[in-house]
């Protein structure tokens, strides 16, 4: 593993990566060049050696990525999927080693494209609501990503039968049901913060009323696990309380790579051949002609003034950034969070060389979906079906670690002090 870390500290990044793996802007790395705090090369690059005080940068110097592709399941370990769409999560734990017995999904062409990648695969179509959950026995894992609602407050304190009517409500049901070792639930960002923290306080509190201990949730980047895109996800890890005292979790290692565009859509670490050709959305002729002038990584403020305004209209005299307005994606960057649809004013995602939305497998391959998964439905569905998806990458990373918690509960081996890692 060290010989990864040597080749590493040889490794320079561009401006914008060190800005992506901080977090910050390209304005904030600006900053941090004239007060000395980054120095960068000749080229304009940035050394990865120099940048170890980063403690972001640091731990991919020192990752053990590599060790953790070794981690395999020591039995099989039986799985249900909730809110399955179009798979994203569902495949990245099939490649970490789980067996799902059941996937539910609401969607009918979410549905149509797992029957038709998986035809093995158990889908439960229709409402979460409707389906009980109890004939499912000796299931050790369970998992969905279920949508972000607020609760109505009676008191102070929401217990389960309190968020009757939610989809948590029926996802904390189905765990009730199941009664799974562990199970994940994975979600936007925002649910940190959604209605002033109230909603994930009473998440919480619902987690412990049904016998499982909550694992101090984390958001995760898609960027430091082999997704060249800028996505983040909540994940929450619970486990049931009568297994808490073998529990060995800790949080997937990053890559020692931030991968970009470029590794999406051409031949090479990612995929071993270019972007095949597929369907997509096209632009009418005068968004077409305003998005020809815009420069890779650039987006409205690239244009000449009367394009700006005739372009952003209203929204040209409103200030802030709106960097997603008019934009196009450039290969050196990882690309921005992908929407349910590629072409919308708010959020463009133009590819980077041609004036034009990114086309279906693009879009795909962005979301490291595999190229032979196939999506169903309208253009715009199977858009909106890949938009919508936790990354293949990031859920496979996650994955292995939980395959490793699970492996050591089944070989019950009591952890004495557990660290959040």
């Amino acid at each position: 593993m060290k010989g990864s870390v040597i080749s590493m500290s040889k490794e320079t990044i561009l401006e914008s990566l060190l800005a992506d793996i901080m977090s910050v802007s390209k304005r904030t790395v600006g900053s941090w060049k004239k007060n000395g705090k980054v120095k960068p090369l000749k080229d304009g690059c940035y050394s990865l050696s120099d940048l170890a005080h980063f403690p972001q940068v640091k731990a991919m110097m020192d990752s053990n990525w590599d060790e953790e592709q070794k981690i395999k399941p020591i039995k099989k370990y039986n799985s249900i999927e909730l809110f399955a769409g179009a798979g994203g999560l569902a495949i990245g734990l099939e490649e970490a080693g789980f067996n799902a017995v059941a996937l539910n999904e609401i969607d009918k062409n979410a549905c149509v494209t797992l029957r038709k990648n998986r035809p093995n695969w158990n889908v439960l179509e229709g409402d979460i609501a409707n389906i009980n959950f109890t004939k499912y026995k000796d299931i050790d894992f369970l998992s969905g990503g279920f949508p972000c609602q607020a609760f109505s407050y009676a008191g102070n304190k929401l217990g389960f039968e309190d968020t009757r009517g939610t989809l948590f409500f029926e996802f904390a049901r189905a765990i009730k049901e199941i009664k799974p070792k562990v199970f994940l639930g994975e979600n936007v960002r925002g649910l940190l913060t959604h209605d002033n923290g109230k909603t994930l306080e009473a998440i919480k509190s619902v987690i412990q009323e049904i016998g499982y201990t909550l694992i101090e949730p984390r958001v995760l980047k898609a960027i430091f696990y082999r997704v060249p895109q800028k996505r983040e996800r909540l994940f929450l890890v619970c486990i049931r309380n009568d297994l808490v005292k073998y529990n060995n979790f800790e949080w997937p290692e990053p890559f020692n790579k931030v991968l970009t565009v470029k590794d999406a859509l051409k031949k090479g670490v990612l995929y071993n051949s270019n972007c095949p050709e597929s369907q997509g959305q096209v632009y009418p002729e005068r968004k077409k002609k305003i998005l020809s002038m815009v420069p890779p990584g650039g987006c409205w403020v690239d244009l000449p003034d009367d394009i700006q305004r005739e372009y952003m209209q209203k929204s040209y005299f409103m200030g802030g950034g709106k960097t997603g307005m008019a934009r196009r994606l450039s290969y050196d960057s990882p690309s921005l969070t992908l929407t349910c649809a590629p072409a919308q004013k708010q959020t463009e995602r133009c590819h980077p060389e041609d004036t034009r939305p990114l086309n279906i497998r693009e879009y795909a391959r962005i979301q490291t979906f595999p190229d032979e998964w196939e999506f169903m439905g309208s253009v715009s569905s199977q858009y909106k079906q890949i938009g919508n998806a936790v990354p293949v990458n990031l859920a496979c990373a996650m994955g292995r670690k939980l395959i490793a918690l699970l492996n050591n509960i089944e070989n019950r081996i009591e952890v004495t002090t557990y660290e959040n890692k």
